[in-house]
Formats: structure tokens, C-alpha cells, sequence
């Protein structure tokens, strides 16, 4: 294994977009934009539901683990795609696609998992409102997101380690814009059936289990709101529950249409711009979701404005 891969130690070769060469140019265009949204959206969720007492609640504990996760995901990714997009240079060092790959792949798997403890508490605050702070409690909220974070870490470590142990014959050159680990295992020169079941079965784990227990915790929510008297009940019910269930549909619905179908299906550019729109437009996306139709986020970020300009305000005042 030393000897046939000892040709990659010296990295990898990430082709991206390289034989579309006009459309790099805008491609990168679009990564920024949608990097500055993602990290202005996501960091001003996080501020916003810290400063408001009002916030301090599990669901929008969940809300920041979630912006801070989207946050180191794409910052995980985007500054190498851009050196990949902006130069003729498409190498990476062979420790920066082993961290990449390793990360990728842990923070990926946790957002799925995350969704699901997410879609536990609407289920909880919905069908159990009684018992919601009980059973909600600060101490188990903790210990769901360490189990999260705990167990998606060691699923990367274990499936990132198989893939990095296959054969590659000197192979180096991946076809993508990233280290990820389909493209890793197809630059493999051994049959790696074996990987790849491996890689479905965890799969199935990872991505159909908790969308499972997604939409079961969904189902009792449906009836929960229908049997609601109060109009005001149901609609505030919808509005959180309907941001959750976009982001679900966007997160699962790229994921299952990339991961869990046979591997020649998907062409290589429709996998690129599949995975470009999962880890950099998504994330963008779910500060817009969880903020348009939720009022106390959106007094929140006015909130957190108003302090911004305040201050911004004393300060030129103190200087005159």
C-alpha cells in the first residue's frame, strides 16, 4: 500500500471546472457571493439568538449549533475551490486533501443528524408542550450535540480511513473541485466493492434513519396542528416548522439524489454543481429560511442592528 501510493503523498490534482475554462470565472464569482452571504446570515444568527434573552431556548440552541456548523463547513471547502477556480495551479498538498476529506465528510454527516435532533424538539415543543422544558432541558440539549458531533466523527474516521488505505497506483488526479471521498475511492486501482457497500450501509444510517425519524416526528406534528383550536397556535406552529422541513427537503434531497444511486448515473458535472449547491448555496440559504418567517429572529437581528448602529454612533461622537 506504501509503494502504491507513495506517488500521491506528494498531492493530488483536483480538476474541477478545468475544462470549462470561461465558466471558472463565474463560478468563482458565485462562490463569493454566496460565501459572504453564508458568513454574514449564519454569524449574524448566532449573535442575534446570544444577545436576546428571548432566544435562549432549545430550538434556537439547536439554530446556532446549526449556523455554526454551516459556517466551518463551507469555510472548510471555499478558500481551496477559489485557489482551484482563480489560477492554472490545481494541486493540493496531500495532508491538505487528507484534512479536507476527514472534515468534509465529519461536518457533512453531522448536519444530517443535527436535522433530525432539530425536528425531536418541534416534535417535543408541539406534541408535548406541557413537558417541553422538562424534557428539553440545557443539560440534555448538551449531550445530544456532543453525541452528534462524537459520533459523526468517528464514522468519518473510519470511513475516510478505509478509502485513504486503498491502492491508488501513483493515481492523483481527482476529478472534482474537492477532496471528497467518491472521487477518492474512483482513483483507486482495486476492486472496492467492498469500501463502497461499506460506504451505503453507513449511508442508509446516516441519511435514511434520521429522515426517517424526520418524517415521523413530522407526522405527529401534522396531527398535533390539526387538532389545534386556535388559529394563531396553528400558524405559528407552520411558520417554525415550515423553515425546518425547507431546509430538510433542499439538505436530503441533494444528498439522497447524490449519494444513494448507482454510481455512473449522475454525470460528473451535474455531481460537481450538485455538490457546489449543497456546500456553498444551502448554507447561504438557511439564515433566509430561519429568518423570513420568524418574528422573534427578525426582532432579534433588528435588535442586534440597532446596537451595531448605536454603538457605531457613540463612537463618532466620542472622537469629535
Amino acid at each position: 500500500m506504501i509503494n502504491n501510493n507513495h506517488s500521491s503523498l506528494h498531492g493530488f490534482i483536483l480538476l474541477g471546472f478545468s475544462d470549462h475554462p470561461k465558466l471558472e470565472m463565474a463560478l468563482s464569482g458565485v462562490v463569493v457571493i454566496f460565501y459572504l452571504i453564508t458568513l454574514v446570515g449564519n454569524t449574524a444568527i448566532i449573535l442575534a439568538s446570544l444577545l436576546d434573552s428571548r432566544l435562549h431556548t432549545p430550538m434556537y440552541f439547536f439554530l446556532r449549533n446549526l449556523s455554526f456548523l454551516d459556517l466551518c463547513f463551507t469555510t472548510s471547502i471555499v478558500p481551496q475551490m477559489l485557489v482551484n477556480l482563480w489560477g492554472p495551479d490545481k494541486a493540493i498538498s496531500y495532508v491538505g486533501c487528507i484534512c479536507q476529506l476527514y472534515v468534509y465528510m465529519w461536518l457533512g454527516s453531522i448536519e444530517c443528524l443535527l436535522l433530525a435532533v432539530m425536528s425531536y424538539d418541534r416534535f417535543t415543543a408541539i406534541c408535548k408542550p406541557l413537558h417541553y422544558s422538562v424534557i428539553m432541558n440545557p443539560h440534555l440539549c448538551l449531550k445530544m450535540i456532543i453525541m452528534v458531533w462524537g459520533i459523526c466523527l468517528a464514522c468519518s474516521l473510519v470511513l475516510c480511513s478505509l478509502t485513504l488505505n486503498l491502492p491508488r497506483c501513483g493515481n492523483n488526479i481527482l476529478n472534482h473541485f474537492l477532496c471528497e471521498l467518491p472521487a477518492m475511492i474512483k482513483i483507486s486501482c482495486v476492486d472496492t466493492t467492498k469500501v463502497e457497500m461499506t460506504v451505503f450501509a453507513l449511508g442508509i444510517v446516516f441519511v435514511i434513519t434520521p429522515l426517517l425519524l424526520i418524517l415521523i416526528s413530522y407526522g405527529y406534528i401534522a396531527r398535533a396542528v390539526v387538532r389545534m383550536k386556535s388559529k394563531a397556535g396553528q400558524r405559528k406552529a407552520m411558520n417554525t416548522c415550515g423553515s425546518h422541513l425547507t431546509v430538510v427537503s433542499i439538505f436530503y434531497g441533494t444528498i439522497i439524489y447524490m449519494y444513494l444511486q448507482p454510481g455512473n448515473s449522475t454525470s460528473q458535472d451535474q455531481g460537481k454543481f450538485l455538490t457546489l449547491f449543497y456546500t456553498i448555496i444551502t448554507p447561504s440559504l438557511n439564515p433566509l429560511i430561519y429568518t423570513l418567517r420568524n418574528k422573534d429572529m427578525k426582532d432579534a437581528l433588528k435588535k442586534l442592528v440597532r446596537v451595531d448602529y448605536e454603538s457605531a454612533k457613540m463612537k463618532r461622537n466620542w472622537k469629535s
